[in-house]
């Protein structure tokens, strides 16, 4: 089985309240830490990774961003799918083959471009181009950015996801979506579905998550902010 193909098994079949917990590295040494810890799979968030690259989050270059990538898929043994926020600009195929050559197996895009919502049908055909080029060589997870950059309509939020899914998107991202709303969610967006947990205790468990109808979990930039802060507190003891 390829990683591509063990990537998308571990999406299938999930029982209620057991989803995929996918953890964020922003590098090479974070990557290696939680494949030691045991989680099958990782997914980069493009927040971190522009913040351990000295960028803020939405300014990282596109060579940049695809070369972090390529060296934390190069430094473990499991799946690793990257967030490529909106694409770069760049063509589908294009898209495919630098994530491709980085050794991603699937990759996050927004539906939302400088803070605004994008053309739910523009970006569905970009999706259906992109997953034509990919064929099954990639997992297409299509963030859904209503409750981030629109008016949090959750109706709005199942439209769009049904045109992604239409357009073959694997799964569907509605991030920063009110835990209260899930189920709701749930009942309208077919196939699997990711969440956002919260770090900081402001919000469900990724177990809770699980329960309210999660598929997979991730956590965008929080593990990357909760190392950071821990530095911090480390380096503030050294001084004298």
């Amino acid at each position: 089985m390829s990683k591509a193909e063990a990537f998308r098994a571990l999406h299938r079949g999930r029982p209620h309240g057991d989803p995929l917990v996918l953890p964020g590295p922003w590098d090479a040494a974070a990557a290696r830490v939680l494949v030691a810890a045991g989680f099958p799979a990782l997914a980069t968030p493009s927040a971190g990774v522009a913040a351990s690259l000295g960028y803020e989050d939405g300014d990282t270059p596109a060579d940049e961003m695809f070369a972090a990538v390529a060296r934390i898929a190069r430094a473990v043994d499991v799946p690793v799918s990257a967030d490529v926020e909106g694409g770069y600009g760049l063509a589908p195929r294009e898209l495919v083959e630098r994530l491709l050559e980085a050794g991603a197996v699937g990759c996050n895009l927004e539906d939302s471009a400088g803070g605004v919502l994008k053309d739910p049908r523009e970006h569905a055909g970009y999706l259906a181009e992109v997953r034509a080029a990919a064929a099954d060589a990639l997992f297409v997870n299509a963030r859904v950015d209503v409750f981030v950059h629109g008016d949090g309509d959750p109706e709005r939020a199942i439209e769009r996801a049904a045109l992604y899914r239409a357009a073959g998107a694997d799964c569907v991202y509605p991030i920063l979506a009110p835990p209260a709303l899930v189920p709701l969610l749930r009942s309208g967006i077919e196939g699997p579905l990711n969440l956002l947990a919260r770090l900081d205790g402001d919000g469900p468990s990724p177990a809770a998550l699980g329960e309210l109808g999660a598929t997979r979990v991730t956590f965008g930039p929080g593990l990357q902010r909760r190392a950071a802060a821990a530095l911090r507190e480390i380096a503030a003891g050294l001084l004298p």
